[in-house]
């Protein structure tokens, strides 16, 4: 495909799915991928483990309906980390469009991103704004904006994730050179886009809104889980020892993800909202 006189890359979509997903929002998610103004030629789901009947069924159906639709079942839980090293092993292309399977990309997701990343080969990750939306009404919550520039990406990152995970492209031999992925069970995410930018990965985010993150109740609950926050610490104290960030970068992150778990919950996401924005 051309656009604006630019041939786009082929991209490979990266997904995974775990049998407590809701094969609604699954479907939904798939959906929103096919539904591409550019259209990957290379769909590879990772299923976390034995799934549901009902999941089963929506991800056979894809599978019989497209031939680039390819799903990779893993015989046990593994987590995310894990998932995303064996889906990349199977990705065709060297460009990785990342999508988290409960989310909705909007039609120009992937043309405009394939299209930056074409005219500026001098990018390796690039992400954009999601726009966060109560799952039970549909009603935006919030807007969640990232950096734009690559200086400003390395800064932000010293404290927090510079890019929105769902809207993440980045290529892969970019990946292959750092290891891949951690196999920590949460923050996973995070870990591996400091490490890319480590190794001299340059970042840039499109200050546009190219996907919707459904926003439930757990999410909140996640957010302030005593396993998520001692591994959010644990990350964070990875990236100060390797050099990336400094102890106060650490120390205030880390104060911040504790003030979460103790609050009572039904102040968790209001803290998340306008604090942590």
């Amino acid at each position: 495909m051309e656009t604006r006189g630019i041939v786009l890359p082929d991209y490979s979509v990266l997904m995974s799915v775990y049998k407590g997903e809701k094969p609604e929002y699954l479907r939904a998610c798939i959906e929103s991928m096919l539904g591409q103004s550019f259209v990957t030629n290379d769909f590879v789901l990772v299923c976390d483990g034995p799934l549901t009947s009902e999941l089963d069924a929506v991800v056979d159906e894809y599978e019989e309906k497209y031939e680039f639709f390819r799903p990779l079942r893993l015989p046990e839980n593994m987590g995310v980390g894990h998932c995303a090293n064996e889906g990349l092993k199977k990705c065709v292309n060297e460009y990785i469009v990342k999508m988290d399977s409960d989310d909705i990309a909007l039609p120009e997701r992937c043309e405009l991103s394939m299209y930056l990343m074409a005219k500026h080969p001098g990018i390796d990750i690039l992400g954009a704004y999601i726009s966060e939306f109560d799952s039970g009404t549909g009603n935006e919550i919030a807007i969640k904006k990232t950096p734009s520039g690559n200086a400003a990406i390395r800064e932000f990152a010293k404290r927090r994730n510079p890019f929105n995970n769902p809207t993440l492209v980045y290529k892969k031999s970019w990946a292959e050179k750092i290891g891949g992925y951690s196999t920590v069970r949460r923050c996973e995410d995070y870990d591996f886009v400091v490490r890319m930018l480590a190794a001299g990965a340059v970042g840039r985010n499109i200050p546009r809104v190219l996907v919707k993150y459904r926003v439930t109740g757990g999410n909140y609950n996640r957010r302030r889980n005593w396993a998520n926050t001692k591994s959010f610490i644990a990350v964070r104290w990875r990236i100060h020892r390797s050099g990336f960030s400094s102890l106060w970068d650490f120390t205030v992150t880390s104060a911040a993800q504790l003030v979460m778990f103790l609050l009572p919950s039904s102040l968790t996401g209001h803290f998340y909202r306008r604090l942590l924005r």
